[in-house]
């Protein structure tokens, strides 16, 4: 039997990079998550992580994290760790997952750890341009303004992982009432590189490797 999307356990979360491409060398700043299912709140996950590069100009104006903010953050290898364990046993969802997955992909590499992958990950930019066709654009920002979201965007990743998860909650409804409640229609029209679980079970992330 397909579960409804409101009995499956989620993680919703975001990154704060040094700039906009791993491939380049750009890094994870600050990573949080937002465990939830349906509309509890289980437990919730934040760190600022040192680098070990400048963040680039472009990256400060817009999340105002700086230097001295990171010099005594803890390094990759310890947060990717406490942060698999956080989200074990559970969905991901992401607001424009291709980017976060993306980085968190890459710090998963450069530890000598398996990478995200075959699983499914909602992406809510996909659920707002297919629930909200005809918007003028797509940020965060915009699309919580047109749900009539409260919260503001600031750019640092739990603040945004919160709103994320008020504009979630709003999208949900809209599915809902066109009847996407069970998580096989959800995987098929909101995930990032849709999977189809064909028997509507739920593919949930391994147990990961502790690195030291």
């Amino acid at each position: 039997m397909d579960e409804n999307i409101e009995a499956i356990e989620l993680t919703i979360f975001d990154t704060e990079t040094t700039g906009l491409n791993p491939v380049s060398g750009d890094r994870i700043v600050e990573l949080a998550g937002l465990r939830v299912k349906g509309q509890a709140r289980i437990a919730q996950f934040d760190s600022l992580i040192n680098p070990g590069r400048p963040i680039s100009a472009g990256a400060f104006a817009v999340n105002k994290i700086t230097p001295e903010m990171l010099e005594s953050a803890p390094g990759i290898e310890k947060v990717i760790p406490e942060f698999l364990e956080f989200i074990q046993g559970s969905c991901l969802c992401s607001y424009n997952a291709e980017f976060d997955l993306g980085f968190l992909n890459n710090e998963l590499e450069l530890i000598g750890a398996p990478v995200i992958d075959n699983l499914v990950v909602f992406d809510v930019l996909t659920m707002a341009k297919r629930l909200l066709p005809g918007l003028a654009r797509y940020p965060l920002w915009f699309v919580a303004q047109e749900l009539k979201v409260k919260l503001t965007q600031k750019h640092r990743a739990f603040a945004d992982v919160e709103m994320t998860w008020e504009v979630f909650n709003k999208l949900k409804v809209i599915s809902q009432e066109k009847g996407i409640t069970g998580f096989t229609d959800f995987s098929k029209l909101f995930a990032f590189k849709p999977k189809n679980p064909g028997d509507g079970s739920i593919p949930l992330l391994p147990s990961f490797p502790r690195t030291t």
